[in-house]
């Protein structure tokens, strides 16, 4: 059987986006259907509809979402029709050798669904990782599916299969930090704001956000900061050296993905102290020009984090508890909830730094 749904699709590099008839195939083996019920408008998506990722139009996008199993194949057992979900794009392979040495969120072998969704004429298009959310049914491998707590907001915990948990994973897993520290995070959207909140859980005692946005320096305060620094005013190095006795910073996030801002961090790092990229850069984007004995003289750790070096099966259900519990405010993340048809809308506020996250509610 094939499920004919709505689905927001980019035909091509920068072209705006339009809802499309979408064909969803039954599960096949390891396959799941999921009915969506929520998805996030993550920057990724943006920089899919602009060729940043790569040119396999046309995408079907979307991928930061809740929903519920409508019906799995063969040989699934991690989900069960009926379950509340929210979606991955690390379901761990189990064989390759990070999932061998026991470091399965290092996998380099992710699975996705191995039958094609189309258009209306057969078109197949190509999932935004693997997922392809903005739609009323997708097709994802039975792993990219993860149960959590039915009780939770789908607006909100779907959130965490992409942004929330990049940011929060740079700062716990990544970025290790812990209480006590001394944390400065550049790029106070959402990715950074969901460092901040994860770095205020842990304990850190001085958290800074660092942005040229009085609107995102507001936010990063909701979320926790103790200080904010507009860089459009000041020199967030010399600021943060001020606002650490002279020390800098245990633990630098970078969430915007710039050589500059990277940088940035780099300099505002103390001795032995660690700097975290999980902003997405462009392709043709830089290391910055950072002198070797730099890099020597200060020790520590230079360290990118892809989906914050989180493995879905253990922290998803985690978190949404937090979230339950009142420790974890993920609503907080939700700006506004729109339709299928306000997607190109969505990707022109985020541009403009407008909202944290719309949210699609299906």
């Amino acid at each position: 059987m094939t499920h004919e749904v709505r689905g927001v699709v980019a035909k091509g590099k920068g072209t705006p986006v339009s809802v499309e008839t979408v064909l969803v195939p039954d599960p096949g083996p390891g396959e799941a259907l999921v009915r969506v019920q929520a998805c996030g408008v993550c920057h990724t998506d943006l920089h899919y509809r602009e060729g940043g990722i790569n040119d396999d139009f046309p995408f079907l996008l979307g991928h930061e979402a809740a929903g519920i199993v409508e019906a799995v194949g063969d040989d699934v057992t991690v989900v069960s029709v009926g379950d509340f979900v929210v979606l991955n794009w690390r379901a761990v392979c189990g064989e390759c050798r990070a999932c061998r040495r026991g470091k399965p969120w290092y996998c380099f072998n992710t699975h996705n669904a191995s039958q094609k969704m189309t258009l209306a004429d057969g078109t197949p298009l190509s999932p935004a990782l693997g997922i392809g959310a903005f739609a009323e049914k997708t097709l994802v491998a039975a792993g990219q599916a993860t149960p959590v707590n039915a009780s939770a907001n789908p607006a909100a915990v779907g959130l965490l299969g992409c942004g929330v948990m990049a940011g929060f994973g740079a700062a716990t897993y990544t970025g290790g930090v812990m209480r006590g520290d001394t944390v400065a995070v550049f790029g106070c959207g959402g990715v950074g704001d969901a460092a901040i909140a994860a770095s205020r859980l842990a304990g850190a005692r001085t958290i800074i956000g660092v942005d040229r946005d009085a609107r995102k320096l507001a936010w990063a305060k909701d979320f926790g900061a103790t200080h904010v620094i507009d860089a459009s005013k000041e020199d967030p190095v010399e600021k943060i050296k001020a606002l650490t006795e002279g020390n800098w910073a245990d633990v630098c996030v970078e969430a915007v993905g710039r050589p500059e801002v990277l940088q940035q961090a780099f300099f505002a790092r103390d001795l032995a102290g660690t700097v975290v990229q999980v902003g997405v850069p462009t392709p043709e984007m830089r290391f910055p020009d950072l002198p070797m004995i730099e890099f020597f003289g200060r020790g520590g750790a230079l360290k990118p984090s892809w989906y914050g070096d989180c493995l879905p099966s253990r922290d998803f259900p985690m978190l949404v508890d937090l979230y339950l519990q009142g420790r974890f405010d993920l609503d907080r993340f939700v700006s506004e909830t729109i339709a299928l048809d306000d997607v190109e809308e969505a990707f022109h506020k985020m541009e403009r730094g407008e909202v944290l996250r719309s949210v699609v509610v299906l």
